[in-house]
């Protein structure tokens, strides 16, 4: 009986052992033949490209009105996306049993994220909440106030959160405790971080938000289309359904939509202006030099027959075509990244939330590698970088307690009397 019971113990936790090696495994379906998983050998794909294009035209409907109500519910749509991502990801590791150990455990990492926010945003929309309030003396002193003491405010929230942390370490817990704790703050950096971005390019003028985003959509839209009926060539392991078909149909696609759109786009001041405060009336600017057009002549380049000799651009064009050029071929790595990480967690989407696309992480992926990318762009190579009179008027009114300021413009005025000499 005992050698019986000792020749059978190993054999079956040898089985057991084995059996776990193979549960960490990758997904199996990446390994399949390579044209098995393609568009055009799937059975069902007429079905799920209606549920596609379903959703698409409510989403970019939607989208569409968002836009036309201005920058305020723009960044109000951006918000609630953070908000709609992080409790996608958030609940990729969560366990009930845990959970149900931890109570008010999952509360902790909503604070660290709402911390994020007041910070991130309070930096960004600081300037634009001052240049509000600057009519209202008792609104203006407190929002000053508040600005002052932002980072003060948010680091003693963040402290808070640790400290709550600490206090709430529970015996055989600590390796979920301190799993879920670093799993928030790569949210917070990789997620969180990457598309508030895109918050900061809508005040630049809602071009620099919209023409990115609709780059994306197009560049996903056309590699969706170009695979569905063409694709034959697998790109990449990690995404089996995507081909070189689709990429590049999509890349040209998107170049030269870009090249377009932004002709569109540039010949409208509700896009191109940017918003210096947090109001939602209409905007009347001065366009500026990229979006005023430049004529350029074709002759020696086209047939005398031919009727138009030159061609007007706006010089904002040929920005948009380095736009379109990273919308294509930098941005779907954004994608990959995130089939990867899918594959990873043995998951097919992040969530359910949209029929026929998977949840909003699904459709964020790329979004959040071109709007670091468009905001990076925009500030080295569009953005003038010489001081500015609403530069030094921001930092005025930020920085200056009312009685600083007033003694400030008595200097100016006194200097100006004199007629010390500037620079001009």
């Amino acid at each position: 009986m005992q050698r019986d019971t000792s020749t059978t113990t190993p054999s079956t936790t040898s089985g057991r052992i084995r059996h776990r090696k193979r549960s960490n495994e990758v997904i199996p379906e990446v390994s399949k033949a390579n044209g098995t998983q393609l568009l055009v050998n799937d059975k069902s794909k007429y079905k799920s490209m209606l549920i596609r294009a379903y959703s698409s035209i409510w989403m970019i409907g939607g989208f569409v009105l968002i836009i036309y109500m201005g920058h305020l519910y723009i960044t109000a749509m951006v918000v609630v996306i953070q908000i709609f991502m992080a409790k996608e990801l958030f609940n990729l590791l969560r366990r009930a049993h845990e959970d149900r150990q931890l109570p008010g455990f999952r509360l902790l990492n909503w604070h660290f994220f709402f911390t994020a926010m007041l910070f991130v945003y309070g930096r960004i929309l600081s300037p634009r909440l001052v240049n509000t309030v600057t009519s209202d003396m008792v609104l203006y002193r407190l929002v000053s106030s508040l600005i002052k003491y932002h980072m003060v405010i948010c680091y003693a929230l963040y402290i808070a959160g640790f400290m709550w942390f600490i206090l709430t370490l529970k015996k055989k817990m600590y390796k979920y405790q301190f799993g879920q704790y670093a799993w928030t703050h790569m949210i917070l950096i990789v997620v969180f971080g990457q598309s508030s971005f895109t918050v900061a390019s809508i005040f630049e003028g809602i071009f620099w938000f919209l023409l990115p985003a609709t780059l994306i959509v197009i560049n996903d839209i056309a590699a969706y289309i170009f695979g569905f009926f063409f694709g034959k060539t697998p790109l990449i392991k990690l995404s089996p359904k995507k081909t070189w078909e689709g990429f590049i149909g999509a890349s040209v696609t998107t170049i030269i939509s870009a090249f377009m759109l932004a002709d569109i786009m540039g010949h409208s001041q509700w896009l191109t202006c940017p918003r210096k405060d947090l109001s939602t009336g209409w905007l009347h600017c001065d366009p500026g030099p990229l979006f005023k057009p430049e004529s350029y002549s074709l002759r020696g380049w086209i047939p005398h027959w031919f009727p138009r000799k030159e061609v007007s651009i706006l010089p904002v064009q040929w920005h948009a075509l380095c736009l379109g050029l990273f919308a294509s071929i930098i941005a779907p790595f954004g994608g990959f990244f995130a089939s990867g990480f899918k594959r990873a967690f043995k998951i097919k989407d992040f969530g359910d939330s949209i029929p026929g696309h998977g949840g909003i992480t699904d459709r964020m992926d790329c979004q959040m590698v071109m709007a670091v990318f468009a905001y990076i762009y925009h500030q080295s190579f569009v953005v003038q970088q010489s001081l500015s009179v609403e530069m030094i008027l921001d930092q005025i009114l930020i920085n200056l307690s009312f009685n600083e300021q007033e003694a400030l413009y008595l200097r100016l005025g006194e200097i100006l009397q004199q007629g010390i000499p500037r620079n001009s």
